[in-house]
């Protein structure tokens, strides 16, 4: 009966790689199984199994904060964003690239929907990078990777979804991802500034007559303007969840009202928007549940197999160190990305590795000791996991935000480029990722 849970878990994954639907796959393969091979009287439980994932609260967040990044898509608040970041770094070589970045993360914070991101600076960042002389391997690339920070910046939809599957609070997720999702940014511009330095002809700064031009007129006002109504939306979502005066899915609430607010204030509210994005967020939304639905029918079959107990038994007798099979597990991870959507790789891998990670619960108490607390492994999983599903993104053939920006990149941007440009952003957050494996104490920096 093992063997035959590890066969449907590998059926599965083959039947999506090959181009069947998720969401029917992961529910009618499992029903398959379960019919053939369990005992009738076990489908009783799987009904409260469903209505218990429908009826949790923290996943109604979902799409509140899909709502709440189309409606600040519609809103115009990005291309002034950009605008402005742009010239307040234009006199530095690089500036625009790193404006990218800096604004990135801003909508990250603000949004976390990673296609209206990339398509967005797509449209209004990387003509004017091309114009200006930047090679673009390094506009592609920025634009790209900067697109993914809403993976791992909350409020991030991935953590969301992450903390429903791992079982542990989402607003600890939200807090252990902040200072990675800072660093890493800092570490893109950081790049940018030493590429720049090696190769001025490839991102040359802006002419200075063009900066003294854009100061004419009222200079403060349109940074205040273009910064100052994001970071309010960007504290009142984050603050009331970091102080504990909401929930995440109440902070979702009030980012979903803040940015129907910050449109109208724009003056780009009115009922054929509202149509619009209420029919984005739906389809998100559903997309998002039916594989859930999927997954959890997948998820109580291969208990009921005793699949989950079969893992970690072939675990603990192969004497596998805890971080050799958490590394087996980030590569297995990765090399997915490559191929099925990060939603899909949550849903299938994620429930049957956690318990495996909790038997480990003793080794990873000595190999530190933020990990005395049995929830603090969970955690940093979660973290890694978002950290390494970032990557799905940007790693071809199947990246999404590659397919976003070629989308809206000008004819002579080719694939070629986006490849080329995406590896060294790539191999960063690799790098990133290996250093809060062995170093786990600095995600915990805004955790009691």
């Amino acid at each position: 009966m093992e063997i035959l849970a590890l066969l449907l878990f590998i059926s599965i994954f083959i039947l999506i790689l090959y181009g069947f639907p998720v969401a029917f796959t992961l529910g009618g393969i499992s029903i398959i199984y379960a019919i053939l091979f369990l005992d009738p009287s076990a489908f009783s439980a799987l009904p409260p199994r469903i209505m218990g994932v429908m009826s949790n609260y923290v996943l109604l967040a979902v799409p509140l904060f899909i709502y709440m990044g189309i409606m600040l898509e519609k809103s115009g608040l990005a291309e002034r964003m950009l605008e402005t970041m742009g010239m307040l770094f234009g006199k530095i070589r690089g500036g625009l690239a790193i404006s990218v970045v800096v604004v990135g993360a801003l909508l990250a914070a603000s949004t976390g929907i990673v296609g209206a991101t990339v398509i967005t600076m797509g449209l209004i960042s990387l003509p004017t990078m091309l114009k200006r002389g930047y090679k673009p391997e390094l506009a592609t690339g920025t634009i790209s990777a900067s697109g993914t920070l809403g993976q791992i910046i909350p409020p991030s939809v991935v953590l969301v979804l992450l903390g429903s599957v791992l079982n542990v609070s989402v607003g600890d997720l939200f807090g252990a991802a902040l200072l990675p999702g800072v660093l890493l940014v800092v570490i893109y511009i950081i790049y940018i500034l030493i590429y720049s330095f090696r190769n001025p002809e490839n991102a040359p700064a802006i002419p200075a007559e063009e900066i003294e031009k854009f100061k004419e007129g009222n200079y403060w006002l349109k940074i205040f303007q273009a910064f100052f109504l994001p970071m309010i939306l960007i504290i009142s979502v984050l603050g009331s969840i970091f102080t504990g005066l909401a929930s995440p899915t109440e902070a979702a609430a009030v980012g979903a009202f803040g940015a129907t607010i910050l449109t109208v204030i724009q003056g780009k509210f009115n009922i054929r928007i509202l149509k619009l994005v209420g029919e984005e967020t739906t389809h998100l939304t559903c997309m998002v549940f039916l594989i859930l639905l999927g997954a959890t029918t997948f998820s109580f079959v291969f208990r009921e197999m005793g699949g989950d107990t079969y893992l970690i038994e072939m675990i603990e007798s192969s004497n596998l160190h805890p971080i050799t099979f958490l590394a087996l597990v980030m590569i297995v991870v990765f090399v997915a990305g490559f191929f099925i959507d990060f939603i899909e790789i949550i849903f299938i891998i994620v429930p049957v590795v956690a318990p495996i990670f909790l038997q480990f619960e003793a080794e990873f108490a000595t190999y530190h000791e933020v990990f005395i607390q049995r929830e603090n492994i969970l955690i940093w999983i979660g973290i890694l996991l978002a950290m390494n599903l970032q990557t799905s993104f940007l790693t071809p053939p199947f990246g999404f935000s590659l397919f976003y920006l070629k989308g809206v990149a000008p004819p002579g941007i080719t694939t070629q480029h986006l490849y080329r440009g995406i590896v060294p952003f790539i191999l960063i957050q690799i790098v990133f990722l290996v250093v809060v494996i062995f170093f786990p104490e600095f995600i915990f920096f805004f955790i009691d």
